[in-house]
């Protein structure tokens, strides 16, 4: 019965090995990784009920359930490169989550929480895809670089946040799946050294965390 399993983790996670369109690197896909979970974790619940035919039956449906959760969020990576592609806004999936990292020569200008014309088209692209796809929570960060002081760096960011989010309310994003927080010069990205860097740093990230 464990070779039984093993073999099912083996499989999935061969199967979970994809190529990357927009890099050429491999890599593990939602759709795939999440067939691959739900697999194992089938395979494992239908052994303890009804031994190895219990196993590969709980495989094929734990897959299944697997495949449509992580597929929902490939889909949804994808539609965002699909409207972003151009802009600047890095689309990156990770831990089953999609992360829209938008810098600051699109978003704000220096020591202001006002959009910056080319953010408006931005964020209605960003719209238009997160009330398509409205099983998931978006969470919008805001932060800074670190010049000026972490009190008010903190707020600055959290009001930037806030301006997305009323931005993507006023599009119609319901008010309930969004959050907003403003971590200010935390969790830099660059080198604060360089004015290249803390513009990097200046930036506003969107997550969007799978409800189903």
């Amino acid at each position: 019965m464990k070779k039984l399993i093993m073999s099912v983790a083996a499989l999935s996670l061969l199967v979970a090995c994809a190529t990357d369109p927009y890099t050429g690197e491999s890599k593990v896909s939602k759709t795939a990784w999440g067939t691959g979970i739900g697999a194992v974790a089938g395979a494992g619940i239908g052994a303890l009920v009804g031994g190895e035919k219990g196993a590969l039956i709980g495989a094929g449906i734990g897959a299944a359930g697997g495949a449509a959760t992580g597929g929902y969020m490939d889909i949804q990576a994808r539609r965002l490169r699909q409207e972003l592609v151009g802009t600047g806004v890095q689309v990156q999936e990770m831990n089953g989550q999609v992360r829209l990292i938008m810098p600051s020569n699109i978003t704000f200008a220096t020591d202001s929480a006002v959009f910056q014309t080319s953010f408006n088209r931005v964020l209605d692209s960003v719209a238009k895809v997160i009330k398509e796809y409205n099983k998931t929570a978006v969470q919008i960060v805001g932060y800074t670089d670190n010049t000026g002081t972490v009190a008010y760096n903190n707020q600055l960011s959290l009001k930037r946040a806030q301006a997305v989010a009323t931005y993507l309310q006023n599009r119609g994003v319901a008010a309930n799946r969004l959050s907003v927080t403003g971590m200010g010069p935390n969790n830099p990205i660059a080198s604060n050294a360089t004015a290249a860097g803390r513009e990097q740093n200046r930036r506003v990230e969107i997550t969007l965390i799978n409800l189903q």
